[in-house]
């Protein structure tokens, strides 16, 4: 019987940590993946990939934001900052920060800016983009998730009491935290493992919490924020799910 491989991806230093998962149980496969395109076309050949991405850009933010983050941040108590405001498509593809601050503003009521942790991760977020317009099919299999909003989900829809990281260094407390849910999540072999060249331990950990909520997701058992999803203009999902 072959083995059905779904995918949790987190973008990292050198593209896409990915965790490749079985709907249940069995082995997990670690590797770091250049191009998000080349996730789909894996050995494992996925049937289901969930990212820590935006995916689904709206032309226009109005004063509810895109959907999503307002949806989710008061889940999270204290973690909520860790849920970045996502600008217009025209924003996230301009080529400077000043720029994309500008285009943000225009498309946006009120008028906000983006922030420059936003503006840092757009190109992963126009990769995606770009590739999921151009591929309806592939669109279909692709989820957006958030770690913040996995753990939410595996710690019984209660927010994290410890933050993940402190001052932009890994905080042990919150990774083992993070760890242990995984752990109990069924996913004990690979939270041991070490994270592959090209990828740090929180990455790691994150690309575990998406393929969680993939398991969720292909079960039928996760759910969008908000629900139902929203669409851009090219019919894109615009949701979170857990």
């Amino acid at each position: 019987m072959t083995t059905q491989w779904l995918a949790g991806a987190d973008g990292c230093k050198s593209g896409w940590m990915v965790a490749f998962v079985p709907p249940q149980g069995g082995d997990v496969h670690l590797r770091v993946i250049s191009r998000f395109a080349d996730i789909a076309t894996a050995p494992e050949r996925p049937v289901l990939i969930a990212v820590d991405m935006p995916i689904g850009l709206p032309e226009h933010i109005g004063p509810q934001g895109r959907g999503p983050e307002r949806a989710v941040r008061p889940l999270l108590g204290a973690r909520q900052s860790s849920v970045f405001s996502v600008p217009s498509r025209r924003a996230v593809y301009a080529p400077d920060y000043g720029n994309a601050c500008r285009l943000a503003t225009a498309t946006s009521d009120p008028p906000k800016k983006l922030s420059k942790q936003l503006f840092m991760i757009a190109p992963k977020i126009r990769e995606i983009d770009a590739e999921l317009r151009a591929a309806p099919a592939l669109a279909a299999r692709v989820y957006e998730v958030h770690p913040e909003v996995a753990f939410w989900r595996l710690n019984g829809c209660r927010p994290l009491a410890e933050r993940k990281k402190v001052k932009g260094r890994p905080h042990d407390p919150g990774l083992a935290l993070r760890r242990a849910l995984l752990m109990a999540d069924g996913l004990a072999a690979a939270v041991a493992q070490s994270p592959p060249v090209g990828a740090a331990a929180d990455d790691l950990i994150d690309a575990l919490a998406c393929a969680a909520i993939a398991r969720r997701i292909h079960a039928g058992a996760a759910q969008p924020f908000p629900d139902p999803p929203l669409r851009d203009d090219y019919g894109l999902r615009i949701a979170i799910w857990a």
